[in-house]
């Protein structure tokens, strides 16, 4: 691909002219909306497409297993591949192979066939939210970055909490095929919007293949033991040892690489490895609440499905709105502060809700949702953005596919850990999980203030904001 001769084409040093960054911005939201909402609205269908594909509860599940497999073993080699060849093409390729595997999957005659489609699907996805953080970084000024992240944050928050909702929607008007369909038009808009985006140098450095092979031998075998713990442990310990060993030579062979797969070079530096460590516990934080509090609700309290997903519902809400509002501030404001006080306010919402007596007045819970969400809407917006200037611009991609890694692998991690333990204390265990997702919390803030006043931690980001 070669770069046009307009004037747009140039390599941005400090992000897009107006109207470009507009048109750039439209592309990158609606492209985090596609990947956000199909890895929601799935969920939902699973139970109708069971039916009509004539196919068991559990077969189905792999259409999301398949999907999200493919998502976190894919993330780290195509951000590799953004850097080796600009991260435009990657993100344009991602749009392109989503919008594809959409029709693909709309269009299923059977279970095998959805399956395959929404791999491909997963990779798609990967290539598109692997390149998110490092084409905002080229897309904006440093002075407008960390609106940016929040806008990102509250596209992703709303995304995340309207994905079950429009699922359902469609599937009272329609059939299940349009879930996949919808995506079609989207994903041709923002191939056309895509023009806009910024064109980057390229290393052209070669990707290590044999990297790619260990990375995806650690993270496959990884998730899918990780799901498999309970109802197969012995499969699931064979694969769990598998991806250990595949771990292990992956991380010896990536410590010889000028530019690792898996950003060694990155992590070395200590406010990037924090902050990868506090997105970690933060989102596995979040996600044993959302998993807790269903059951606490419905099978602990009495509630319907519809009203436990009112009571849950304020915490995205005040994501979305705290986010943009952390983005800004995380402009004027040391994100290791505003980070360590938003690890702890969620960490306080999630502490009121696993303690408080709700039997007797549900009423609070809203309340401890607004605090929670508002700990982690402060946390997610200044943490990205501390992540992706704490390297240097060209190494944008590691960036930002390491962020969405420890997004993944944080949701993981929440999820094996209630599954854990609603097998070992049964009844007991949404209000235990809400106390675990506290501490996770509290530790992401602890591992927040290990960035506060580090001055070689502001030398490195000033550096890497000229990079």
């Amino acid at each position: 691909m070669h770069a046009p001769s307009a004037p747009q084409a140039a390599i941005p040093t400090d992000g897009l002219p107006t109207p470009q960054r507009y048109v750039a911005t439209f592309a990158i939201l609606t492209a985090i909306v596609l990947a956000v909402l199909d890895g929601a609205i799935a969920n939902v269908a699973l139970p109708t497409i069971a039916t009509t594909l004539q196919v068991s509860a559990a077969a189905s599940v792999w259409i999301v297993t398949g999907y999200q497999v493919a998502l976190v073993a894919a993330l780290l080699p195509f951000a590799a591949l953004g850097e080796s060849i600009g991260f435009r093409r990657v993100f344009i390729g991602g749009v392109l192979l989503f919008t594809l595997a959409s029709a693909c999957c709309a269009f299923s005659p059977n279970l095998p066939i959805l399956i395959a489609s929404r791999v491909l699907q997963g990779l798609g996805s990967a290539a598109i939210m692997s390149m998110i953080a490092a084409l905002l970084r080229f897309t904006f000024p440093y002075r407008l970055l960390g609106s940016a992240i929040g806008m990102n944050a509250l596209v992703v928050g709303l995304s995340s909490a309207a994905g079950p909702t429009l699922g359902a929607g469609i599937l009272s008007l329609a059939s299940w095929p349009w879930l996949f369909a919808i995506n079609i038009p989207l994903g041709l808009i923002v191939l056309v919007a895509a023009r806009a985006l910024p064109i980057t140098e390229a290393h052209g450095r070669r990707v290590d293949l044999i990297s790619v092979g260990l990375n995806i031998a650690f993270l496959a075998p990884l998730v899918i033991g990780a799901d498999w713990l309970l109802s197969r442990p012995l499969i699931a310990g064979l694969l769990l040892a598998v991806a250990a060993v595949s771990l292990m030579m992956l991380v010896r062979r990536e410590t010889r690489q000028v530019a690792p797969l898996i950003p060694l070079d990155l992590l070395r530096g200590g406010t990037f490895r924090y902050s990868v460590i506090s997105s970690v516990c933060m989102f596995g934080a979040q996600m044993l609440s959302f998993v807790a509090l269903p059951f606490y609700l419905q099978h602990g309290l009495g509630f319907d499905p519809f009203m436990s997903g009112l009571y849950m519902t304020p915490w995205p809400l005040t994501v979305a709105i705290a986010a943009p509002l952390a983005g800004r501030l995380s402009d004027r404001v040391s994100t290791a502060i505003l980070c360590a006080l938003g690890a702890a306010c969620m960490a306080v919402g999630l502490t009121l809700a696993a303690v408080w007596p709700l039997s007797s007045s549900i009423a609070p819970l809203i309340a401890f949702m607004v605090i929670g969400g508002l700990g982690f809407g402060f946390f997610q917006t200044p943490n990205n953005r501390n992540m992706l200037l704490s390297a240097p611009k060209a190494r944008s991609g590691a960036a930002g596919g390491m962020q969405a890694t420890a997004r993944q692998f944080g949701q993981t991690s929440g999820a094996v850990i209630m599954a854990i333990l609603f097998s070992l204390f049964a009844a007991n265990a949404p209000r235990i999980g809400l106390g675990v997702a506290a501490a996770m919390a509290l530790a992401a803030a602890i591992v927040s203030c290990l960035r506060i006043e580090r001055p070689a931690a502001k030398a490195v980001e000033s550096v890497a904001t000229v990079t």
